[in-house]
């Protein structure tokens, strides 16, 4: 199979409109990694990481790159691959042939992960021979100068969500231009999630805000403006969920602590603990583009419209998840019930009932609510089970 990566480095927007969010380009590559190499906090982070090379001898390696493609795949990919070479078993593309070589899509997925969910799809991409996304990131995870450099490396787009109220409908609608002229001009996929932030529970429902935004472009007509993207639905599934000790912590956090927020530092150990957790299987399964259901959809109700656009991705990506041993497990833990018990044998479940309570033991916080941690750990494997099995019935 011919790969579409050339169309990676042969346009770029001439203009400036965008240069606020866009990702950066082939010319300011150079620049760039020399801002990173003179980060002491890139170095901390990351010189432990690329050893036994040193860290001379890298710093030589980047300033050879020149451009975006070459980065993403001497570093980006490499750096991806050697964290999770021990703690992922298996990492899939599913589907592949869904995706039309001739065209660029716009891949809405469920959210797990907030850095390897895109990370993971490029590199399956990228190893069958199609074409790589630029990705969808927010602000609020822009948390250090040499974060925002590297995701701006790594092909990605920039979603504000850091600015006055009265700025949201004007930044919506250049973002929602931006994705339109990415997709048509510069012929380039893009992936997004389909909400802002994870599904701490895993009830990935996909939020019709999300989807208002991608038909800012062209109010006058939603459906046209959502078809011109070609929405192609992903469905993500990890067997474990190294954040799933984090998620749950945050959930208590909300319930005892009003107007809990989380901090930069939370938010940059959830994308280590991320990166570095043990995940087991992954299944990236590409599902039916969108478009031809799309046309179905009664315009009639304009009210209901963008809902029922949600609620298709939303099926789609329930209809396509990788079920687990311990989906089933967890299932009939949090329905006291035996539904599946002929899914696994009491070996796997005494494993499951061990995992979470190591879960839990990790967790530091005051007053904690062992019962409830618990709970919400097993909700989260559960959930994946609930949804899919409410589009199979």
């Amino acid at each position: 199979m011919e790969s579409n990566n050339s169309r990676d480095k042969s346009y770029e927007f001439t203009y400036t409109e965008f240069d606020d969010i866009r990702p950066l380009h082939d010319s300011q590559v150079k620049e760039s990694i020399e801002l990173l190499l003179n980060d002491k906090m890139f170095k901390a982070v990351i010189e432990p990481v690329v050893a036994p090379i040193t860290w001379d001898e890298f710093s030589k390696q980047m300033r050879e790159l020149n451009s975006i493609y070459a980065f993403q795949k001497k570093v980006i990919y490499n750096l991806i691959l050697k964290f999770i070479k021990n703690n992922v078993d298996e990492l899939e593309l599913l589907n592949p042939r869904e995706i039309d070589l001739h065209k660029s899509h716009t891949y809405i997925s469920n959210h797990r992960d907030i850095i390897l969910d895109a990370g993971l799809l490029n590199i399956s991409l990228e190893e069958q021979g199609y074409q790589t996304t630029e990705i969808a990131i927010g602000d609020n995870l822009l948390i250090y100068p040499w974060i925002t450099t590297i995701v701006r490396l790594n092909k990605s787009f920039i979603v504000k969500r850091n600015i006055p109220v009265r700025q949201i409908l004007e930044a919506s609608q250049h973002l929602s231009k931006y994705m339109h002229k990415t997709i048509s001009d510069k012929k380039q996929s893009i992936w997004i999630a389909q909400r802002e932030g994870r599904a701490k529970d895993s009830n990935d429902r996909t939020q019709a805000s999300m989807l208002k935004m991608l038909t800012l472009a062209d109010r006058k007509d939603p459906i046209k403006s959502l078809k011109a993207l070609n929405i192609v639905p992903l469905s993500i599934s990890y067997e474990y969920d190294p954040c799933d000790f984090l998620k749950a912590q945050e959930f208590q956090l909300k319930r005892d602590i009003e107007d809990y927020k989380k901090s930069k530092q939370d938010d940059l150990i959830n994308m280590m603990t991320g990166i570095q957790g043990y995940k087991g299987k992954i299944y990236f399964r590409v599902c039916k583009p969108l478009n031809e259901e799309i046309d179905s959809i009664s315009t009639n109700n304009k009210a209901t419209l963008l809902q029922d656009v949600a609620d298709l991705i939303d099926k789609e990506i329930f209809k396509n998840y990788e079920i687990y041993t311990i989906n089933y497990i967890a299932y009939d833990i949090l329905n006291n019930s035996k539904r599946f018990d002929d899914k696994y044998n009491p070996d796997e479940k005494n494993s499951f009932v061990e995992y979470v309570n190591k879960q839990v033991d990790k967790i530091e916080i005051e007053n904690k609510d062992v019962d409830y941690l618990r709970t919400k750990i097993v909700e989260m494997y559960a959930n994946i089970l609930i949804n899919h099995l409410s589009v199979q019935e």
